[in-house]
């Protein structure tokens, strides 16, 4: 296990009705801006919640930070925080909106552009946020991290920035949520979990089990979410697996991947699709091309997690590879790049920009463009 320092500073309110403690938790002297989506908190009632808990407080609304939220929008929300003098933003809906807000309130204290922030990675002056979140998928509530589009250069990078001061988390806010959504955010919640932990063997059983316990339970959720969206206690042990899945708590001391999170960003960045299905299209192709690398954790997740015990080794992590992609079939996702319309030439265009900044991901750093390009043909 390696060294590590973990600090969470995130305080999550968890529960239905919790939407009203915003009125103690937001400070009354600051001039704040609340953020959203597109809409959708109108229609389940959120909004009106949110409005209601700060009848005594002063601010304002910007509408329209899209899903993969672009510099594009958040450029002009920035220009309206400095305007404003705003010194506090309220993230209300889902990861997307909350990432957008990061850099948001890193946008506000900065003279330059903000796509100077992306590209830099990383940014230490800001304004505080929290977040209301309405969708759960990315983790954005309890982390310090964000990914921005670029719609001019066809680029999505990550960047590092704050934890949210609070999040309130109530799981009846994920009723209305269209069953594409939840299946996206169910992909999300358990590829963050594999990015932590299909990687070396043998660095930690305190982390292993806890992966092992939050993969186990969306597989076991999954189908009843399909069946039952508006039941209280499945969407609570959603959301909070989604959160659970990317608060740092899974990470501490063990090695990392993302190889899958990185080639689904450039697909994101070429047509739009839904960050959640472009990972149903990668992982399992991902899995399949670093299996001997990754051997000895797949034959662990195969038995633990998908208890698949009887066979030879090498057909034991054949079948984990196949229920994985199944899984995500059974979500009603794509998987494979030609059911989502991905060409030949948007492969070598990928594997070209891997190439080209000289990128080596994956728990040992050898994925290179060239081993991207391996795993997008394994994707067709």
């Amino acid at each position: 296990m390696y060294n590590f320092t973990y600090h969470n500073p995130t305080k999550i309110v968890f529960g239905k009705g919790e939407i009203s403690r915003l009125a103690k938790l937001l400070p009354l002297d600051k001039n704040i801006m609340l953020t959203f989506g597109g809409g959708s908190v109108k229609k389940n009632g959120v909004y009106e919640q949110v409005i209601k808990a700060l009848s005594k407080h002063k601010f304002i609304e910007f509408w329209g930070i899209e899903p993969n939220p672009t510099i594009q929008t958040l450029r002009k929300a920035i220009a309206i925080g400095k305007e404003n003098k705003i010194d506090y933003l309220l993230a209300v809906g889902g990861g997307s909106t909350i990432d957008g807000t990061k850099l948001i309130a890193s946008g506000i204290c900065y003279d330059g552009d903000a796509w100077d922030i992306v590209l830099k990675g990383s940014c230490d002056k800001f304004i505080p946020l929290a977040a209301v979140l309405t969708l759960p998928a990315t983790g954005s509530e309890m982390n310090a991290g964000a990914v921005i589009s670029n719609t001019d250069t066809k680029e999505k990078f990550p960047f590092h920035s704050q934890y949210p001061q609070f999040s309130i988390l109530d799981p009846e806010t994920t009723y209305s949520l269209p069953p594409y959504q939840i299946s996206c955010g169910l992909v999300d919640t358990f590829v963050h979990i594999i990015e932590q932990y299909l990687t070396t063997a043998g660095q930690s059983r305190n982390m292993d089990r806890w992966a092992e316990g939050i993969l186990q339970t969306i597989i076991e959720i999954a189908p009843l979410i399909q069946s039952n969206p508006k039941d209280y206690d499945l969407m609570a042990d959603f959301m909070l697996s989604a959160t659970l899945a990317l608060n740092d708590m899974v990470a501490m001391g063990v090695s990392q991947d993302w190889t899958t999170h990185m080639i689904g960003h450039e697909l994101t960045a070429i047509n739009g699709i839904t960050h959640g299905e472009s990972l149903a299209i990668v992982l399992p192709a991902t899995m399949s091309v670093l299996r001997e690398q990754k051997k000895d954790k797949l034959l662990q997740y195969a038995k633990r997690v998908l208890n698949i015990t009887s066979g030879s080794d090498d057909n034991i992590v054949t079948e984990a590879i196949n229920q994985t992609r199944a899984f995500f079939k059974s979500l009603n996702l794509a998987t494979t790049l030609t059911e989502a319309k991905f060409t030949d030439a948007d492969i070598d265009y990928v594997a070209a920009k891997f190439n080209k900044r000289g990128v080596k991901l994956g728990e040992v750093g050898n994925v290179t463009g060239d081993v991207v390009k391996q795993i997008l043909l394994a994707c067709k």
